[in-house]
């Protein structure tokens, strides 16, 4: 029997639900009868059934069950929650063998749901495939170990190195780059931008160009000098405002105070609280320099246009890492960076 086959299907089924989870992780689920998927599923939204259940609930002939192995990205779960525990429920269920992916770091579970399954007769194999399932869930693994949100850092700039001419708001990208950012917002849990960009672009930081969710939208706004009838202000997705002035709630922003001492430090542990697992930070080059300065990202997502020349204008952030891919997107090439 294959195992990594059946582990690299509960990864394509997890990606589904891509964008969707927060704050829970991406978890896929297949079980096997005689060397024949019988039943997928995969957690499909927060508070919703997960994986297991759902591929359990899938098969048609329960009888098979008993005599069937259960494959899964993550550990399933030891714990209640909004959902019962799904390692429970593979007990209940009585599967001959249970495959993991890879165990989950989350403190409720690590190591404890491949336990309880274990201590009631039934075998778990666990790392299949580990490092394709832990990359499936690098924002989860990131927030839980690390106390802070995955940041992802993303700029356009020109051939000469500049993110606009004269100052002024340029559109640096083309039609396809820019669908590709509407998809990584929809994909993030966060979208941040500093005062000067809210007040130079006014943005909506959602996903206009495709059927996607907006991300939470966070700006960083000492002195709340960004007017209440701007776009990101409005209804169509929950705004977090980090500033100096007030903590409070109106209707869909939440004001949080923070000192400017020991800045990102602070917004880091904010962010925990506010259960915000993963950030774009697509600021201006003043707040993107802090991030890479602090060496505080784990992406960065640069979309470059050649032929392009501005000649004058804000230069791009000073940023330099050999870990990189590119891709083509016509006339653009966009920079994947991983902070190693």
């Amino acid at each position: 029997m294959n195992h990594e086959t059946y582990i690299k299907r509960c990864i394509e089924l997890a990606l589904k639900a891509q964008g969707n989870t927060y704050p829970n992780p991406l978890v896929g689920s297949v079980i096997v009868h005689n060397g024949e998927i019988i039943g997928e599923g995969f957690h499909e939204k927060s508070g919703e059934n997960h994986a297991e259940i759902n591929a359990i609930n899938s098969v048609t002939n329960k009888e098979l069950l008993q005599e069937s192995t259960i494959y899964v990205s993550l550990e399933p779960c030891s714990h209640f929650g909004k959902t019962p525990p799904c390692a429970n429920k593979i007990i209940e269920t009585g599967f001959k063998k249970v495959v993991i992916g890879t165990l989950d770091s989350h403190e409720k579970v690590n190591g404890k749901g491949k336990q309880i399954i274990e201590d009631a007769g039934i075998e778990v194999m666990s790392g299949v495939l580990e490092k394709e399932c832990q990359e499936l869930n690098k924002r989860f693994f990131t927030f839980h170990q690390k106390k802070r949100p995955f940041i992802i850092l993303k700029w356009a700039e020109s051939g000469d190195g500049f993110l606009d001419k004269d100052f002024k708001p340029t559109q640096i990208g083309n039609p396809l780059t820019k669908l590709f950012v509407h998809q990584l917002r929809s994909e993030e849990h966060a979208i941040l931008v500093g005062t000067n960009t809210a007040l130079t672009d006014n943005p909506s930081l959602t996903t206009r160009e495709i059927a996607g969710r907006n991300p939470v939208r966070i700006l960083i706004d000492f002195d709340l000098r960004v007017p209440g009838n701007f776009n990101i202000y409005n209804e169509e997705s929950e705004t977090i405002v980090f500033n100096s002035v007030k903590d409070m709630v109106e209707k869909n922003v939440k004001f949080i105070r923070i000192k400017k001492e020991n800045f990102l430090e602070n917004l880091m542990a904010k962010l925990y609280e506010n259960q915000i697992q993963s950030v774009i930070v697509e600021g201006g080059s003043f707040t993107l320099q802090q991030f890479i300065d602090a060496e505080l990202w784990d992406e960065a997502i640069i979309i470059k246009n050649e032929n392009l020349k501005l000649s004058k204008g804000t230069s791009a952030p000073k940023f330099q890492n050999g870990n990189f891919e590119t891709k083509i997107f016509r006339d653009n090439i966009i920079e994947f960076h991983k902070n190693l």
